[in-house]
Formats: structure tokens, sequence, C-alpha cells
């Protein structure tokens, strides 16, 4: 008689072990995974605490705006196809622009709606905490951006209320709420 015969047990002794690795590995993984998501949780829970706070006594928290300035004009190849953008848009403005106001102003305005008319392209540029809109005159290819910050307070409170956040915070907002 051979010896897997004579002692059942020691067939099913290799899969059991294994099987017991296999779920310690899990096991493991599951209690890491939940520490490290119970640690973002509680920091978000007292970010959100402290901006709900500071939200409450906005009027109270001292803020001083800065605004910055810069102008540039646009190059005459692209001035020259400005005929080629309609009169009255909110359509984003054409590609070869928007990698010149990268450039030019390190902004991204490339997708974003316009408010054009037939003397200038308006594009806003909110962002959290503050604001910022690029013109360029049709005519003469003028540009000028302006960005205003108002401090880190502000950062948070647009942050707790997922103003001009972004898609990836509105989901992640909602995803920390549920």
């Amino acid at each position: 008689m051979n010896d897997a015969a004579a002692n059942p047990s020691r067939i099913t002794a290799k899969p059991k072990a294994a099987l017991n690795a296999r779920r310690s590995f899990w096991l493991k993984q599951l209690h890491s995974w939940h520490w490290i998501s119970a640690a973002v949780s509680l920091v978000g829970m007292i970010l959100f605490a402290i901006t709900g706070i500071t939200l409450n006594h906005a009027a109270q928290i001292p803020a001083e705006p800065e605004t910055k300035e810069a102008g540039a004009t646009l190059p005459a190849p692209l001035l020259a196809r400005r005929g080629d953008f309609p009169a009255e848009t909110t359509d984003p403005v054409p590609a070869p622009i928007a990698r010149w106001a990268a450039e030019a102003f390190r902004v991204q305005v490339d997708g974003k709606a316009t408010e054009t008319t037939a003397d200038e392209i308006y594009v806003a540029l909110t962002t959290p905490g503050g604001d910022g809109w690029l013109t360029i005159d049709r005519s003469t290819g003028e540009a000028l951006h302006e960005k205003t910050t108002r401090g880190a307070v502000a950062y948070l409170n647009d942050l707790h209320k997922g103003r001009n956040a972004g898609a990836v915070w509105y989901w992640f907002i909602d995803v920390f709420a549920v």
C-alpha cells in the first residue's frame, strides 16, 4: 500500500496550507487597506470640519486678494487666421491659439468655452480660491490675462464646496460622503 492511501490527511495537507496562505495574504491586504482608507477618511473629515468652521466665520477671517496681470500680442500668423473663428460663438479657441496661450501665459484654455464677440475672445479661468480670465482683442491681437487668488483659506473653502474644482474633486466628494 502506498503512503497516500495509508494516510489520507497527507493528501489534503498541502492544499490546506496553500489555502491558509492565500487567505492570510488577503486578510493582511484587507487589514492594510482598512487602516489606509481610515487614515485618509480621518484627514478628510478633519479638513471638512475645519473648512466648515472657516465658512461659518468667513467675515471674521481677513483675506487680501492678490491680482496679477500679464499682456502679450498674438503672433501675426495666428492673428491672420482670426477669420476662421466665428464672430459670435461659445466654441473653444482653436488649438493653435490655445497652445500659444499656454506658452505665453501658462494657462490651459484648450476645450474651455469662450464668450466670443466680433471685438474680442473672452475665456473664463475660474479656480478654487481664485478667479481669472483671458481676453484677446480680435482686431489688434492684444491679449490680457488676469489671475486673482484669495489665499489658502479661500482655496480650502472652495474645495469644501466643490466650487471650480473639476470632475475628479466632484466625484471624490461624493465617494467620501458615501
